[in-house]
């Protein structure tokens, strides 16, 4: 009643209507909170991760956008706005999230809410290499203790802390995500070997891929998906 009595017309962002961010709202913030993005200002387009021969069906042979070749370094964490765009083959991770194709003019994007969305914040490189790096960001603050680190990560995506219940969920999920990590110490290499940023090699490798899917479980919530 107090927040509708002081703003009537929903102009602030406590009251606005609620949806989910934009396909290049949601890679950037990815990024941003695992501070992996790129402060650069413009420049030519860069080329992020995506499938790879993506262009063979498309591309005309001898063009110079035949073949995709992944970019390195800093332009992978570019803003999407800077994301090369071949309109017959637009970035799968982008389209996923209902960017137009820039084939025609789109007045106003679709907004949907699919299981293949789901697969792209939970497995694609960009998003599993910002868990990663947000979780090496987490554990320093943290140390040895859990529930700082929780909060460390909470505060990062969500913007606020956890209640007792959401803590208690995330740290039975730590508990198991540890538990498979210390018993296949492979499948924790692999996963923290995703991406092109190199893993921090003061952590050992069970618990930097325990951590990487708490990062990567918080950052696939609703509210931190949803403006």
């Amino acid at each position: 009643a107090e927040k509708l009595e002081k703003d009537r017309d929903n102009a602030l962002l406590s009251r606005g209507p609620r949806f989910r961010m934009d396909a290049e709202m949601i890679r950037d913030h990815a990024l941003a909170v695992s501070g992996l993005l790129s402060t650069k200002m413009y420049g030519a387009p860069v080329k992020p991760y995506q499938p790879s021969d993506i262009w063979n069906m498309v591309g005309l042979p001898g063009g110079d956008t035949r073949n995709y070749v992944q970019d390195k370094g800093e332009d992978l964490y570019r803003r999407s706005l800077y994301t090369f765009w071949k309109r017959m083959a637009p970035p799968p991770n982008l389209e996923a999230f209902n960017a137009p194709s820039r084939e025609v003019c789109t007045v106003r994007r679709e907004r949907t809410n699919t299981p293949l969305q789901a697969l792209v914040t939970l497995n694609d490189p960009q998003f599993v290499e910002a868990a990663r790096n947000l979780a090496q960001q987490a554990i320093a603050a943290g140390i040895d203790d859990d529930s700082q680190i929780i909060d460390f990560i909470a505060r990062r995506v969500l913007s606020r802390s956890l209640n007792d219940q959401e803590q208690a969920i995330l740290l039975t999920d730590k508990q198991e995500f540890a538990d498979y990590y210390t018993s296949k110490p492979d499948d924790a290499k692999a996963l923290i070997a995703v991406g092109e940023s190199k893993a921090d090699d003061s952590i050992a490798p069970e618990k930097l891929a325990t951590w990487t899917l708490v990062c990567n479980q918080v950052m696939n919530l609703d509210e931190a998906l949803n403006k």
